[in-house]
């Protein structure tokens, strides 16, 4: 008769099984680890981050840059254009690019795309930023007699907001100085401009806010406002409050002492050029470019879209300030298709859209924001001739290959130029961009 055994027999042979498995398994382990050579764990594999994470943006960005490369292409073989392109789209730069040679008359010295040109009346939107940042510390009142700053002025009932509107109503200084600056190799300043409206005070086109007149005069006499009530030059006050704090170093206003001649050319820039001869003709130094405020700003096209950035965050006025910059000064009119505001032009056609073309003397520029899509466009260019605003449109309302939006860190921008925006509003906005 077979004995049973008990159950505690069974359990305890259970458990002895079990801890010869483990020792097994951990003897097998350790015989493991002793045949791997040290060098082999020391020395870590190489990984390409790039070839792990793909930017899912960088084919549509390309496919935009691809279109826009081809307009200018064209545009360079048909007509010849010559200068430097930015084109920007929900924060991103998608096209820098120049064309062309700054040496027009011997077709050399290509032109680079961060090369520095005379923006012309582009040059408004800068002095309109100046006025405001005033405007904005108490020391220039939009609705005043501008003689509150200028006391000798001779004309009654212009305030600074008509002169931002182009609604004064004054006469051209370049007719008037053409007519009595005696000697052309010295140059006509700001105060030779104020003084002479003194001195011939020539009859005004209409009285006061009694219609539009797009006049150079306006933004002249905004720049001297500017001087008068800071007690300082309009180039210095733009270089310590706009141009050091964005960081645009690349950006002047060309200023001309009255105790010197004028020089043959404009210096440190790309020159202008006449194409109206059978070869390329410079463009001289002119004495008329001693007048600053409705023109000979210098810059680039990425100093330029930095000043957009800190205009579309509203880091130099707060946005209540900022924003009459784009409402309609002057009634509508049939007679006219845009309106204008502060040192920005609003057309009628393109809702939502702002834009200010220049010419002066060889130069020609444009600047083209579509606030609705958050595209801008800057053209600069040293040529009399050239395409005209029609291409540059075409691109702005483009709808093909939209880009997804970027955030822009201007905490960090900020950091990082070692600047401080105290009236800047983009932090109390409901939605922060």
């Amino acid at each position: 008769m077979t004995r049973e055994l008990p159950s505690s027999y069974y359990k305890s042979l259970f458990t002895i099984i079990i801890l010869l498995l483990i020792t097994t398994l951990s003897s097998c382990s350790k015989k493991k680890d002793s045949f791997i050579e040290p060098e082999v764990v020391k020395t870590l594999p190489v990984i390409n981050v790039d070839s792990i994470f793909i930017s899912l943006d960088e084919v549509i960005i390309k496919k935009k840059a691809e279109s826009i490369d081809k307009v200018f292409s064209n545009l360079r073989r048909k007509v010849g254009f010559n200068g430097t392109v930015l084109y920007a789209e929900q924060g991103r730069i998608i096209y820098n690019k120049a064309w062309g040679f700054r040496n027009l008359r011997k077709r050399c010295d290509s032109i680079q795309s961060d090369d520095m040109f005379q923006l012309s009346s582009v040059s408004k939107m800068f002095t309109a930023e100046a006025v405001m940042i005033l405007k904005n510390e108490g020391k220039i009142d939009y609705d005043v007699d501008i003689r509150e700053y200028i006391p000798e002025f001779p004309y009654e009932g212009i305030t600074t907001r008509l002169l931002l509107n182009h609604r004064s109503g004054l006469p051209r200084y370049e007719s008037m100085a053409d007519a009595h600056w005696p000697d052309r190799k010295k140059p006509f300043l700001n105060e030779d401009m104020i003084e002479y409206y003194v001195k011939h005070h020539p009859s005004p086109y209409f009285k006061p806010n009694n219609g539009f007149n797009y006049s150079n005069a306006n933004y002249a006499l905004l720049a001297s406002i500017v001087e008068r009530v800071t007690g300082t030059s309009f180039a210095d006050f733009m270089k310590e409050r706009i141009f050091d704090p964005l960081g645009m170093d690349n950006s002047y206003i060309y200023e001309m002492r009255p105790d010197t001649l004028v020089s043959a050319y404009l210096e440190n820039v790309v020159q202008g050029y006449y194409m109206d001869r059978r070869r390329p003709m410079q463009a001289p130094n002119e004495y008329l470019n001693g007048v600053k405020g409705d023109k000979i700003m210098i810059s680039n096209t990425e100093d330029m879209f930095k000043f957009w950035t800190a205009v579309d965050y509203g880091l130099l006025v707060p946005d209540s300030i900022q924003d009459e910059a784009f409402k309609p000064g002057s009634p509508k009119s049939r007679k006219r298709k845009d309106n204008y505001g502060f040192g920005w032009r609003i057309p009628s056609k393109y809702p939502g859209c702002y834009y200010h073309y220049g010419w002066w003397k060889a130069y020609r520029s444009f600047f083209i924001r579509d606030d609705v899509n958050d595209k801008t466009i800057i053209i600069l260019t040293n040529t009399n001739k050239g395409p005209n605003s029609d291409h540059f449109w075409k691109i702005i309302n483009d709808k093909s290959n939209p880009i997804p939006p970027a955030s822009v860190n201007i905490t960090y921008w900020e950091t990082k130029i070692g600047s401080r925006f105290p009236y800047s509003s983009y932090r109390d906005r409901k939605v922060l961009e």
